[in-house]
C-alpha cells in the first residue's frame, strides 16, 4: 500500500462539490461524520488529502467541521466501495459519474448494508483468493477493506484473521507452502505500499523496525510499522534478521526514539531473550525498546512489550504529541 501525495485542489474535486465557506446547513465534527457514514476517521482524512473531499471548514477555535450535506455523498461513496469500485474512482467522481457507477454495479447480494458489505468481503472470501492464487482479487478486496475499515480494524479484522486461517489450512493439509508464500509476498507488498504513503508525510520521531537474528517472519513487523507510520512516526524499516550490534549502532547514529522488534512463536525462547537483553544493553536509555508478536517475552526493565495494535497506535500518537 504507492500513491503519490496529492494536494487538495479545486480542480481535483468532483463536479458540484466545492468549498462552501459560509454555506447554510448544519456542521459535524469529523467523529460525528465518521459515525454518520460508517467511514473511519483516518480514511476521511486520507481522502481529503488525496482527493480534496470531504472539505472541512474551520471554526474560530481552529477545529475542523464538515457540512451535513456531505453525508449522503459519502454514504454513496461507501456503497460504491462495497460494490468493488476503488476509492480513486469514486471519491473524485462527479455526482453523475457516481450514479452511473452504482447503477452499473450489481451487488452479489441485493440490499446489503455497509456492515453487511464489510462481512461479505471478510477472511472467507480472501481465503478463496489465496486458494486460487488470484492476486488481483486478493489485492482488490484488501484495498477495499482498507478504505472502509481504517488501519486498526483492517489489520485486526482482515489481515490477522487471514494469516491465521491460512496457517490453520496449511497445518491441516488443505493448503501448501506455495499458498503461504503467495500470501506473505502479496500482503507484504501491500503493507509496504500503504506504509510508504504515510512515511512521505510523517514528521514525528524516528522508530527503527527489525527482527533479530533467526527471526525470518516479517508480516507482524510490517503491521506494527504501518500503525506507527499512520500515527505520524518516521519509520526506518530494516526488514528481518539484522545483527543486534548493527541495530543498536544505527539507532544511535540516526538519533532514533525507539526500536521495534517482532518475535514469532517459532523463535521465542532463551536465544531471543538473550538477543533482546544484549540489544537493550547496547541502546542508550533514551531509546525505547518495543517488542511485539506472539512470541514476545514478558515485560522487563527497559523492554516495553506491546501486543495489541490499538495500544501500539496510542503509544505512537503519545510519542508524537510529546516530541
Amino acid at each position: 500500500m504507492t500513491h503519490a501525495q496529492a494536494e487538495p485542489a479545486t480542480s481535483q474535486m468532483p463536479s458540484g462539490v466545492r468549498r462552501q465557506s459560509g454555506a447554510p446547513g448544519g456542521r459535524l465534527s469529523i467523529g460525528a461524520l465518521s459515525r454518520a457514514t460508517g467511514i473511519p476517521i483516518e480514511t476521511l482524512r486520507t481522502w481529503e488529502r488525496r482527493y480534496g473531499f470531504p472539505i472541512p471548514e474551520r471554526k474560530p477555535s481552529g477545529h475542523r467541521v464538515y457540512l451535513v450535506s456531505s453525508v449522503p455523498r459519502l454514504r454513496r461513496i461507501a456503497k460504491a466501495l462495497g460494490h468493488g469500485h476503488r476509492a480513486a474512482e469514486v471519491v473524485s467522481a462527479s455526482e453523475t459519474e457516481l450514479s452511473e457507477l452504482l447503477r452499473a454495479t450489481t451487488p452479489s447480494v441485493p440490499g446489503l448494508s455497509l456492515a453487511e458489505t464489510k462481512r461479505t468481503t471478510g477472511p472467507e472470501n480472501l481465503l478463496k483468493a489465496v486458494e486460487t492464487f488470484d492476486a488481483s482479487k486478493l489485492t482488490w478486496q484488501l484495498l477495499t477493506d482498507w478504505a472502509m475499515l481504517g488501519p486498526i480494524e483492517f489489520l485486526k479484522n482482515r489481515v490477522a484473521p487471514l494469516l491465521h486461517a491460512v496457517g490453520e489450512a496449511w497445518e491441516a493439509g488443505r493448503l501448501e507452502v506455495r499458498h503461504e508464500h503467495f500470501l506473505s509476498e502479496r500482503v507484504g507488498d501491500l503493507l509496504r505500499t500503504l506504509r510508504l504513503q504515510f512515511e512521505e508525510r510523517a514528521t514525528g520521531p524516528l522508530v527503527v523496525f527489525t527482527s533479530l537474528p533467526g527471526e525470518s517472519h516479517g508480516l507482524g513487523l510490517q503491521m506494527a510499522a504501518l500503525i506507527l507510520a499512520v500515527a505520524d512516526c518516521r519509520i526506518l524499516y530494516l526488514g528481518t534478521e539484522t545483527p543486534v550490534d548493527q541495530v543498536a549502532a544505527l539507532a544511535r547514529d540516526m538519533n532514533a526514539r525507539a526500536v521495534g522488534v517482532s518475535v514469532s512463536l517459532a523463535t521465542r525462547g532463551r536465544t531471543t531473550t538473550a538477543h533482546l537483553s544484549r540489544l537493550r544493553s547496547l541502546l542508550p536509555r533514551r531509546i525505547t525498546l518495543l517488542v511485539g508478536g506472539e512470541g514476545a517475552p514478558r515485560p522487563r526493565p527497559g523492554i516495553q512489550v506491546l501486543q495489541d495494535l490499538g495500544t501500539l497506535e496510542a503509544w505512537g500518537r503519545q510519542l508524537v504529541a510529546h516530541s
